[in-house]
């Protein structure tokens, strides 16, 4: 399977970047791992509603123009639907076996993602209501995948 991450946001903080890192090698034994990182966009404390929105959408076109061709997008959006680690398993695994070797999770910055990323994939998918800040929600979702491909494997990491 090819795992395709695709983050807003540049990760600042060392401790999260040797996360990142250590779940990226821990997921090499399974399949391909890209994590594509695009420029977001400054945003004051007092923007309007309609700077955020400009803001978003640059963020977006910038998502959409590294997006790789023939990939199924999930966006990653906490007012979707939350997956347990076995139901995150059984999502890749789906597609795994359908033909659709190569899944995108689209993460978006701090005011969330694009309408024009949000239309290119077709799967929300959340890890509950609560909001996590975006640099370390890339560390979780990495985690959660190679929990999942643990799972898929057969082994007992997830207990």
């Amino acid at each position: 399977m090819h795992i395709t991450i695709a983050a807003v946001g540049r990760i600042r903080e060392k401790w999260i970047a040797e996360g990142i890192r250590d779940y990226s090698e821990r997921l090499m034994r399974f399949g391909r791992l890209d994590v594509i990182e695009v420029k977001d966009e400054p945003v004051g404390a007092c923007a309007s509603e309609n700077e955020i929105r400009l803001a978003v959408e640059k963020e977006g076109e910038r998502l959409l123009a590294k997006w790789p061709k023939a990939c199924r997008g999930a966006a990653m959006d906490r007012r979707s639907r939350p997956l347990s680690s076995e139901s995150l398993a059984a999502y890749i695994d789906r597609y795994a076996v359908s033909g659709t070797h190569r899944l995108l999770f689209a993460v978006g910055g701090s005011h969330g993602l694009a309408p024009a990323v949000l239309a290119r994939c077709p799967d929300r998918l959340s890890f509950g209501p609560n909001t996590f800040p975006h640099q370390i929600f890339r560390v979780m979702l990495l985690e959660q995948i190679y929990r999942a491909a643990k799972i898929r494997a057969g082994h007992t990491y997830h207990k």
